[in-house]
Formats: C-alpha cells, structure tokens, sequence
C-alpha cells in the first residue's frame, strides 16, 4: 500500500510547488473603439469604447469551438455578452433600420483575417479581426439583444456567411434593390457583414451581385447562448479604471470543507455583479457563481471545495457605463481528496504501529538476560 499511497502524494505535492512558484497574476483587459455615423453618409459623431475583461475572453477560448453540422452555427451567436453594445446603440438609434446600420458599421471596421476554427464574438472582438461567418456572429449577437428576428444566411458552394434582419417594413435607406430571404412566412432582409467601408458600405436589404442568385440555407438561432458569466463593457465615454481584489481563508482543505472567497471592488460601488470563475486541474475556465457587492464594495462567497486537486480561482466584474471591467489575481486553492487523506491517515497510524512494535520488540530483547557462560569446576 505504501507505493500506491507514494505516487499521489508525489504528484500532489510538486503541484503545489509548481503553483507556489508560479502564481498566475491578474489579467489585462481589451479595448477597441469603434466610430459610429449620427446619420448614414455624415460625419462621424460618436465613438463606442468596448472592453472585453481577460476573465470572460478565457471562458469563451476554453468552450467548445467545433461544428459538427451547420445548425451548430447557432452557438457562436452570444447576445447577453454582448447586450451592453446593442444597449449603446439603441441609445442613439431608436429606429430597427437604423440599429441594424449602425451594426453593419461596427462589423465593417474590423480587419478582415480568415479564421478557423470559428471564433465566438468576444474572441473577435477582442483580437479586432475575422472573417464572414465571425462577422456575422457578432452582428446576429448584437442584434437579437437589440430585440429584433435574425437568422444567418449560408452560402455553402460560395463559402460564405451573412445575416437576415425581419424588420417591420421594407429598408428605405438603400442604394440598390431590397433583397431579402423568405422564411416561415416573414421577409428577412440581407445584411452583408464584410468590407471595410464602413461609411458607405453595406446596409441591411443589400446583398452582393455574387450572391444573389446562390443556394442559401436560413439558419435560426433558437439556440444560441441565452446567458454568460459576464459582459463586454460599451460606453461612448472614457472608461475609468476599476480594480478588484480576491483573496481566500485557506490555500488547503479536505474535499467538502468549506473556504470563504472574499474581495473588493474599486471604487466602492454597491450592487454591483461579480462572476466568480473556477478552473480545477486541467478542465475549462467555468462560472462558479455570482455575487452582488455591499455598500463598501466589498462581497463574499463560501465554496465547499468538490474538487479535489489543483483549483485556480478569480473574481471578474464586467464594468459599467462609466468604469471598464476588473479581474481579480487568480488565487489557487489546493483541495486534498477524502481517498488520499483517509490514506495518508492510515499510512501514518501503520507507521505508528510499527514504530511501537519496533521499539517493544526493541525493549523486550533487552530485558531477556544474556545467557551466563558455563562455570569451569577448579
């Protein structure tokens, strides 16, 4: 029992060396500003600052990225996460078609790159660069959490991905003939999400020449991403820095114990959501829970630790219209398993006994008299 005992405890403790040695530090956040028309053909009047926290580009790189058929198309499409840009927008264009311009306005100011594997929104957004089927992920997610029907349109023998809009009646702001894709009855009209003009450009019920006359499959997006551990942060103005702090009761515990999770948000902002992420050994980032901060900013969490192993765990707030997102270091929590305890327990009681049975034994054979030699007779 002794050498099976050995190889966890080995493995266990270098472990704990390597993440007492190489603590992971707290993570930058990503920022990209994009230029929005007051009205289509003028002069550019508004900036939308977007940051993506570290925390929540983790979560979406870690998820699964693979299309096994087209209708898993629908899972890049993510409109909570990004809920706070379609929020901005709504500010300054209350009218849908206008909304869905200034969508096309922001997809076409990303550099076009091919990507592959598929990329979810925050992944494009934060690395400023896609392709088609990306481009139109992030328009369809920004535009379902702006509140209106969309579908993505599949060119299959062009290679190629846009999206559908219903809007409640036909675009008026167009410089060629509506088109648009019939489908359980409604009219969705084309939104071309590539090119770079994006002054000019694209504006929904406009489709490439290209395209007009190709074999397009219409896939709903009934499923995509109804929820996420947190948001993208959008304002038009400057974001002001946040920080935020986490720290922990205990760096070890036995498997179901309890550890308390504590931290604070600065500036002291009361009500304010914190995710807290988990990632156990080698598993993906996940969301552990969430928790609203006090009045001094301050907010706690007690977690009994299931895992057993190595658990890296940090705090991320998405920000707010005036503030940018905040991560927390990540802090690391070593959760010994019930098995490999109760075995170390019993290891040591077994070495115990034979300590004490060693030095009896030791005793005993002290306490025999060493046999005296025969006696000579004179």
């Amino acid at each position: 029992m002794g050498s099976k005992l050995t190889k966890p405890l080995v493995a266990l403790t270098i472990l704990i060396v390597i993440s007492c040695l190489f603590p992971p530090e707290a993570s930058a956040s990503r920022s990209v500003a994009y230029h929005l028309l007051d009205q289509l053909g003028g002069s550019p009047h508004y900036r939308l600052n977007v940051v993506v926290s570290e925390s929540l580009l983790g979560y979406y790189l870690e998820k699964s990225h693979m299309l096994i058929t087209n209708n898993d198309f629908a899972k890049f499409v993510t409109p909570y996460a990004l809920k706070p840009i379609a929020d901005n927008l709504r500010q300054i264009y209350p009218d849908d078609e206008d909304f869905v311009n200034g969508v096309l306005m922001i997809v076409h100011q990303i550099p076009y790159e091919e990507t592959k594997p598929p990329k979810y929104p925050v992944e494009t957004i934060a690395e400023d660069k896609g392709d088609c089927d990306v481009f139109s992920y992030v328009a369809a997610s920004i535009i379902i959490a702006g509140g209106l029907n969309v579908v993505l349109l599949y060119y299959e023998s062009e290679s190629h991905m846009n999206i559908g809009v219903n809007l409640s009646q036909e675009p008026y702001d167009v410089n060629r003939r509506v088109d648009y894709v019939m489908h359980d009855g409604a009219k969705f009209y084309v939104g071309e999400c590539t090119g770079d003009n994006w002054q000019s450009g694209w504006r929904v019920g406009e489709c490439p020449d290209s395209l007009k006359n190709a074999s397009v499959q219409v896939v709903t997006l009934e499923s995509c991403e109804q929820t996420a551990p947190g948001q993208v942060s959008a304002s038009y103005k400057s974001l002001q820095t946040s920080t935020l702090s986490l720290s922990i009761s205990t760096a070890y515990l036995v498997q179901g114990s309890p550890v308390t999770l504590a931290g604070q948000l600065t500036p002291a902002l009361q009500n304010k959501t914190v995710t807290i992420y988990i990632k156990a050994n080698n598993s993906p980032w996940t969301a552990l829970s969430t928790v609203a901060t006090d009045s001094s900013g301050r907010f706690e969490y007690v977690w009994n630790g299931e895992t057993s192993g190595i658990c890296n765990v940090q705090a991320s707030w998405s920000g707010d219209d005036d503030y940018a997102p905040a991560d927390s270091p990540t802090r690391t929590v070593t959760v010994l398993s019930v098995f490999l305890v109760s075995l170390l327990a019993i290891s040591v009681i077994l070495a115990g006994l034979g300590v004490v049975v060693f030095l009896m034994s030791k005793q005993n054979r002290e306490d025999i008299p060493e046999p005296r030699p025969p006696e000579i007779p004179d």
